[in-house]
């Protein structure tokens, strides 16, 4: 079997991680990881936001599916559109990391001890906002690169400090560089964060029952929920959007946002609703049911509080931050 992943350390380390449970899972299936470059890897001077093209980390990679070159593709699964080119599916996503945003500081403080006008590195739109509602006092900077390109500018001075997602920085094995990580309730994850997909050809059936013995049935119907809002919200990176879905003490809990830039507009729901995690690939279907269920009352609610005019107005306007 073929995996084909983008060709950061992030990417490979998920890449390969993968294959090793591949193995495990059906000893003696050969396995080989691919790197295929995106067109997100190669702009590195314009903001996300910017650039206007869902699937920047995607389409080549789904390119090589189509091709026959790759049998599965490893994505982040933030990174994901949430509408697949015909003929794609995605296969399950592995148990979830941590989902949470981290703060990475020069100085070892936390977010709320940084003096007024420090630097910070943020790499999206949905962090700005949320940042911005809590402390406007910071010079909020767009950082594009891989991981330890933006932890470098923060050793180098060039930042103060830096906001990044905490899986990608503990399957790098960097988690004492972390001076605090965000609650939900401060900074509400963007969707798929810390989870790992699996995507492969819609008539694949041989490659699509090697990834359900690796898949996570809780996470997928985790991530479904959290995708019903972004794509009910027609959101992207152009636009702040989060949520997360979690399973606790009997219920699905999701927690969403939406924004301004300026954080000045904050729009935050918090449902639940009686639910057991699905245990195996069998239940994963009425535990997506369930979950998209629950996200759509969550647009419904966003809905009523004017979350589109909020995000029309964002589209308009733009991102003006500089980029380090």
């Amino acid at each position: 079997m073929r995996i084909g992943t983008r060709g950061s350390k992030l990417a490979l380390w998920q890449a390969h991680h993968v294959a090793d449970l591949l193995r495990a899972a059906s000893p003696g299936m050969d396995v080989s990881v691919e790197v295929v470059k995106t067109k997100g890897d190669r702009i590195l001077g314009v903001a996300l936001s910017k650039i206007g093209d869902k699937g920047l980390f995607t389409k080549e990679l789904e390119q090589a599916l189509f091709d026959g070159r790759v049998d599965v593709c490893v994505h982040s699964m933030k990174d994901v559109p949430t509408a697949l080119p015909e003929g794609l599916a995605l296969a399950g996503c592995l148990i979830r990391a941590d989902a949470r945003d981290v703060l990475v500081a020069a100085s070892g403080t936390t977010f709320a001890g940084l003096p007024a006008g420090s630097r910070v590195g943020t790499g999206a739109l949905r962090r700005l906002s949320q940042l911005r509602a809590v402390r406007d006092d910071l010079d909020y900077v767009e950082v594009r690169g891989n991981l330890d390109t933006r932890i470098a500018k923060v050793r180098d001075g060039a930042l103060d400090a830096v906001v990044l997602a905490a899986a990608g920085i503990e399957r790098m094995g960097w988690s004492a560089e972390v001076a605090e990580a965000f609650s939900v309730d401060t900074v509400v994850p963007a969707v798929g964060q810390g989870a790992i997909g699996l995507e492969v050809r819609a008539d694949d059936e041989r490659t699509a029952r090697a990834c359900a013995q690796v898949r996570c049935a809780a996470t997928d119907a985790c991530v479904a929920a959290e995708r019903h809002v972004m794509r009910a919200l027609d959101g992207g990176c152009q636009v702040p959007i989060g949520a997360y879905a979690r399973y606790e003490e009997g219920l699905l809990v999701l927690d969403a946002f939406v924004g301004s830039l300026d954080g000045s507009h904050v729009l935050r729901s918090r449902l639940s609703a009686a639910s057991q995690p699905p245990n195996d690939t069998d239940a994963v279907e009425a535990a997506v049911r369930e979950a998209r269920a629950l996200a759509q009352r969550a647009v419904e609610e966003f809905e009523a509080q004017g979350a589109r005019a909020v995000l029309d107005a964002v589209r308009a306007a733009g991102d003006e931050r500089p980029l380090a």
